[in-house]
């Protein structure tokens, strides 16, 4: 019997990016022995202030930690930036209307979503740059841009991020294996990939083998 695997993330999270390719580890390692379902945490979501400089440098030092624990590449003129208005709800959404569009499309979406931000210096909290990308991944942009202006999208989004508060989750990313009903808490933020595969090689998944 196949396990469910829930990723609760946030494109505009610095951590997730950072665990990106422990998420591709993870994927391949599970190959047809689990369903990963990415549901949107909602880090900082609808927020309406610019960064201002004490915000700039929080994040700042950040990305500086997630770069040194991870060797994500992170484009730091971002900083440069004036004006800019951290909403993470935009990107979340995208997910979902991707995740809605086509399902085995959603972690190679979240994960050029999340490129494109740290390492390209991209604003995904515009709509015009999350249709491009879904383009890119060979979806079509009218169908995104239409389930992305839709009340229903934001409605699915607020959902998701209730999904994760049921959950109790905190922090991102955070990843729980589900079974008959059961949840169990794989990691709650940063992991790198060898103890995790450890944690799951040594029961957690054998009645799926």
């Amino acid at each position: 019997m196949n396990r469910e695997i829930l990723y609760v993330a946030d494109p505009m999270c610095s951590w997730c990016w950072g665990f990106a390719p422990v998420m591709n580890g993870l994927v391949d390692h599970l190959a047809g022995r689990a369903t990963i379902t990415p549901i949107m945490g909602g880090l900082r979501p609808l927020t309406r202030t610019a960064m201002d400089d004490d915000m700039k440098s929080e994040i700042k030092h950040h990305w500086e930690s997630v770069a040194a624990r991870s060797g994500q590449p992170f484009d730091m003129s971002f900083f440069d930036r004036d004006g800019f208005v951290y909403d993470t709800e935009p990107p979340c959404r995208a997910v979902g209307v991707v995740r809605r569009m086509s399902p085995t499309k959603t972690l190679p979406y979240f994960e050029a979503v999340q490129r494109e931000f740290y390492s390209e210096n991209q604003d995904v909290t515009d709509g015009a740059v999350l249709s491009r990308i879904a383009v890119d991944l060979g979806l079509d942009g009218d169908t995104f841009d239409n389930h992305f202006g839709d009340i229903a999208s934001a409605y699915e989004t607020a959902g998701d991020f209730n999904a994760a508060r049921q959950l109790g989750v905190t922090g991102y990313p955070t990843v729980i294996t589900v079974k008959d009903g059961d949840y169990t808490l794989l990691t709650a933020g940063y992991q790198d990939l060898a103890p995790l595969v450890g944690i799951l090689d040594s029961g957690l998944l054998e009645h799926s083998r």
